[in-house]
């Protein structure tokens, strides 16, 4: 497993004891009156141009910002500079950059080797054409090259449109009706995909403004459990059966709630089984994993990958689906008709652009190049081996644990809670403990920030290879300030 960001895989069963602990306990978080110092000591008093512009950008853009990932307590804060692994913002505060625009800079964030590509791009053909571009064809066969089940891919402009896109394919090929999903994991948020995220069993009740029929032929199962998807796919056979599995290969939302090595296999297995394609969702673990994806890491051989995030190396249009060729000829672009099949229906003008496949092409090559994925996860190990010994020392219930540069640090167990329908009166507690344990992950993201940390959602932070232990040792001293304040709510 040399060529891959995780080397000791981690145990699963041991780490989801640790998280089902977790949330039986009381809540442990920043103490009230050390958030409130922090709320005037440092965003009042050291961020004042990025409050002044949230509340101007709060009369524009509704909620102050333009995506999820931007919120922060106890204001967001405007970035202005990207470095390697160093973020700065308007007030020209510094910080550590764990989130890493969400996962795809494996590279550290703008690096040289890939800006002067684009920046020489710009300079003759401009971001778009609406026309084919030879680094369209490049990045498809660098992809193509590096992960054994992807004989073709289509560059399309993001995640959701490629899970969107991996649906129809899956119906085409297989006449087959449903699509089973692991409980608890985000494949984008098209109508059909909105089914069962985040909490396992939470099925429609998290998926606002769906008509609850788009749910008809949407099913998930629990993760790490294949009894309970082979269960799933026998009852499916009665109503149309399965066209596809999508999961996420470590688990749902980026290994959130891990999954046992042999997991994959298994529902690798159990699709050949019942004919139902095999979706690996790669957006976060493709190019972060390995070159080879998580597929590599684990043997298996999906029919069909989503890929988004590192494509594009971090610049905008970075979705696409990758696959083996009999079910790919279902997405011959254009007026193509040198293959009798019905087409998948789908578009997107702005998908496959130079810029987004320039940046993508030269972003794998630099990551194969620098064995960014090695590096960024041996920096994923000494962080979470150095967060692990700060919770043991204050004698907190907080759990940490990672798949190579996937690192996580669950201190209240937001993610962890499931819905259990036969016990239909528990869901409302099941839903306000979440809503309390998720406030209160927004406070130590805001003590996180405070001491130049910035993590995704105070929950998940993302190494790259830009960090050294140097570094590491540095964000754990500042995870240490904010540990020493953590007490029982």
């Amino acid at each position: 497993m040399s060529d891959y960001a995780i080397k000791d895989y981690l145990d699963a069963k041991e780490v989801t004891h640790q998280l089902d602990e977790l949330i039986k306990k009381p809540v442990y978080s920043i103490d009230p009156d050390e958030l409130a110092k922090y709320e005037k000591e440092y965003f009042d008093a050291k961020c004042s141009k990025s409050k002044a512009m949230i509340e101007e950008a709060k009369q524009i853009i509704p909620g102050g910002v333009q995506h999820n990932l931007a919120f922060n307590h106890p204001f967001p804060l405007v970035f202005t500079k990207a470095e390697g692994n160093k973020l700065y913002d308007a007030d020209g505060n510094e910080y550590y950059d764990f989130l890493q625009a969400g996962g795809p800079t494996v590279l550290g964030s703008n690096p040289p080797e890939v800006r002067e590509k684009v920046i020489d791009l710009l300079n003759t053909c401009g971001p778009s054409t609406g026309l084919f571009h030879e680094y369209e064809y490049k990045l498809a066969k660098k992809i193509s090259d590096s992960i054994e089940s992807v004989d073709m891919f289509r560059m399309l402009g993001s995640g959701t449109e490629a899970c969107m896109a991996a649906i129809r394919v899956a119906r085409l090929a297989t006449k087959k009706k449903n699509i089973l999903k692991m409980g608890g994991a985000y494949h984008g948020w098209s109508d059909q995909l909105g089914y069962g995220i985040r909490i396992p069993g939470s099925k429609f009740t998290q998926a606002h403004g769906v008509p609850l029929y788009m749910f008809r032929h949407t099913q998930e199962f629990f993760p790490n459990d294949l009894n309970d998807l082979e269960k799933k796919l026998k009852l499916n056979q009665l109503t149309g059966g399965t066209a596809a599995v999508f999961i996420e290969p470590v688990g749902p939302e980026s290994g959130t709630r891990p999954v046992d090595f042999d997991f994959n296999k298994g529902v690798e297995r159990l699709c050949r089984k019942y004919g139902a394609l095999l979706i690996f969702d790669e957006v976060v673990t493709g190019f972060r994993i390995g070159m080879a994806g998580a597929q590599g890491f684990y043997g298996v051989s999906p029919d069909l990958t989503i890929f988004g995030k590192v494509i594009a190396g971090g610049y905008p249009g970075a979705g696409g689906i990758g696959g083996k060729r009999e079910y790919m000829k279902y997405l011959g672009a254009g007026l193509d008709g040198a293959v009798k099949v019905k087409k998948a229906f789908m578009g997107g003008t702005l998908a496959a652009t130079p810029i987004s496949c320039v940046a993508g092409y030269y972003t794998l090559c630099e990551i194969e190049k620098q064995k960014a994925c090695e590096k960024a996860g041996e920096m994923g190990d000494y962080l979470t081996k150095g967060l692990q010994d700060i919770i043991k020392k204050y004698n907190l219930p907080f759990v940490a644990f990672n798949q190579g540069s996937i690192c996580h640090l669950d201190t209240v167990g937001t993610m962890h809670f499931s819905i259990d329908w036969s016990k239909v009166w528990q869901i409302p507690g099941v839903l306000d403990a979440t809503n309390v344990r998720k406030k209160e992950m927004t406070h130590m993201g805001a003590a996180y920030m405070a001491e130049g940390l910035v993590t995704l959602a105070g929950s998940r932070l993302y190494t790259s290879a830009a960090y050294t232990k140097e570094d590491i040792d540095d964000a754990l001293s500042r995870f240490d300030r904010v540990f020493s304040k953590c007490r029982q709510l």
